[in-house]
């Protein structure tokens, strides 16, 4: 990981290496909106692409948007799980 990251993102950079040096870059490029972003409610993280193996040729982000319209469609999910309903009723 870069110093810079470590320096612009103090709290965010452990938790990027740990799941780089368990999992790998391409893993966490592929599931960082899922398993990392969220930790941006505790602590700020960086974008998608502001890490630093991270290649625009190899790799899409999501718009604001689009993340926003990801996690209400996940809290619905949860909301549902959890009254035990269904999307309607």
């Amino acid at each position: 990981m870069t110093d810079t990251l470590a320096e612009d993102y103090p709290e965010a950079a452990p938790h990027i290496q740990d799941a780089v040096a368990e999992h790998g870059e391409e893993w966490v490029l592929e599931h960082y909106y899922k398993k990392l972003y969220p930790l941006g409610v505790l602590m700020e993280m960086p974008e998608k692409d502001e890490l630093p193996f991270y290649d625009e040729a190899d790799y899409d982000t999501l718009t604001e948007a689009e993340r926003v319209e990801m996690y209400q469609a996940w809290g619905k999910y949860r909301e549902n799980l959890r009254t035990g309903t269904k999307p309607g009723e």
